[in-house]
């Protein structure tokens, strides 16, 4: 039985842009593009990961809205539920740590990249919706 693991992932809005981070090429799904992020730990909640993850993974704070999608993908390794909700930076720009690179794309762009199987129920969402402010 393969074993369920529950993730968080921030859609970083900036100028009407959206944050998009490729994998590192010694990672699981090597060089495919997500939403920064990460697993939850036990006794936290979806926003306290999410803060914590982006803390850890881009070196910045975040305020966290309204949740995007929930959706549960199953990889060779384990079945993932993501939960992506909407966030804005709090203070400086996202550093590298984790990510081989990042990017900021109009939601109508998002679909051209390379994207982890989970997060594309949440770029189909993004990529449809009215302008971002």
């Amino acid at each position: 039985m393969k074993k369920d693991i529950y993730v968080v992932g921030a859609v970083l809005v900036k100028n009407g842009k959206i944050l998009c981070a490729q994998r590192g090429p010694e990672k699981s799904l090597p060089l495919k593009w997500e939403f920064p992020g990460g697993k939850i730990e036990e006794g936290e909640t979806t926003q306290e990961a999410l803060k914590r993850e982006i803390q850890e993974e881009m070196r910045c704070e975040i305020e966290i809205g309204e949740q995007i999608d929930q959706t549960v993908y199953e990889y060779d390794f384990g079945i993932v539920h993501l939960t992506t909700f909407y966030c804005k930076l709090l203070d400086k720009e996202p550093t590298l740590t984790e990510h081989k690179e990042i990017k900021w794309l109009i939601p109508e762009k998002l679909p051209e990249l390379d994207w982890a199987p989970a997060d594309i129920p949440a770029i189909e969402k993004l990529s449809n919706k009215t302008p971002l402010r």
